[in-house]
């Protein structure tokens, strides 16, 4: 039994189809989500932990279908959204407290203790969290998350905003999960991270899967050399046999070639033609983002529904 199963998963909004047919199986790995905004991966996260329902398909976790068995789906996961889920007047002891009371854990005192040294706050627990870092606080929303001990957490962009530093000490305490058994889904923007700490990846656009595979198989996949060329002026269109432009950016452009080597004169001469100076050329093998641009593209998805649009709509209905 797989602990995220889907089959023909879909969401329709109005007449937008936000999530189109998905079938995914993950488990017992750290599997991340990606894709431009408005893809779809936070209207896939909601239903799959019962905040939203599926218009067609089907969606199992640890077995349990989320909606018809919402209640046994909830007592085995949890869910870290993007925006902050602390509470800025309490300590971080009494956030986590507070959750391990609403799980109703019989060990609420001890529960707590364990899952705040896990996150290696313990120094700080009796701190307000107005004081605490947003890595500090991202990792209390993690130990009141583990309050419970569930096996499978969903984790919304878990670290966006935070530097450097911050990220890796996150990714060093999702890896670890991950070492004592739990399934984690992960959405993010770092293409990075999912390359470094992602046992696979799914790439998600207008709804659809559109490459599933472990980081390593991705890149191989692209089987082409990736060229990045400095320039000085506006560059048109460039037509050269196995090459493509991946994207252009900040006086900087993009390419994939079959042959980066035969293709690096081809595209100065381009350029040149174009009145466009080249700076600086230079060739690499493709990264996670090359492969998330060949697949989507270097426009982002309109029209889909997000996190907030939800949200604005639950305070409507109250």
């Amino acid at each position: 039994m797989n602990a995220i199963e889907t089959t023909g998963l879909t969401k329709y909004y109005n007449k937008l189809c936000a999530v189109d047919h998905l079938s995914l199986s993950v488990n017992n790995e750290i599997f991340a989500l990606l894709g431009p905004n408005g893809s779809g991966k936070t209207t896939t996260v909601l239903m799959l932990t019962t905040l939203l329902r599926p218009n067609e398909g089907s969606a199992a976790v640890c077995g349990y279908d989320v909606e018809h068995e919402g209640e046994e789906v909830r007592k085995r996961l949890s869910y870290v959204p993007q925006d902050m889920a602390v509470d800025i007047k309490l300590t971080g002891r009494e956030n986590v407290f507070l959750f391990a009371k609403l799980y109703g854990i019989s060990n609420p005192k001890d529960t707590t203790d364990e899952v705040i040294s896990i996150m290696e706050l313990s120094d700080r627990a009796d701190d307000l969290i107005r004081t605490y870092s947003g890595g500090m606080r991202r990792r209390l929303e993690l130990a009141q998350a583990l309050v419970h001990e569930p096996d499978v957490l969903f984790l919304d962009e878990p670290t966006i905003g935070l530097d450097v530093g911050a990220r890796k000490k996150i990714w060093g305490h999702i890896r670890m999960l991950r070492k004592n058994g739990m399934t984690i889904f992960v959405t993010t923007h770092y293409m990075d991270e999912a390359d470094q700490f992602c046992d696979r990846v799914g790439i998600i656009s207008q709804g659809r899967i559109v490459a599933l595979d472990t980081p390593s198989a991705l890149k191989a996949d692209l089987e082409k050399d990736v060229i990045t060329a400095k320039v000085s002026g506006n560059p048109g269109s460039v037509e050269i046999d196995g090459v493509r432009i991946l994207g252009k950016q900040d006086g900087e452009i993009t390419f994939t070639a079959d042959n980066g080597r035969e293709a690096l004169p081809l595209i100065t001469r381009a350029l040149d033609l174009q009145g466009v100076t080249v700076t600086s050329l230079s060739m690499r093998e493709p990264t996670l983002d090359d492969v998330f641009l060949n697949v989507v593209g270097n426009t982002e998805d309109a029209g889909h529904f997000d996190y907030q649009q939800f949200r604005t709509m639950l305070r409507r209905r109250k």
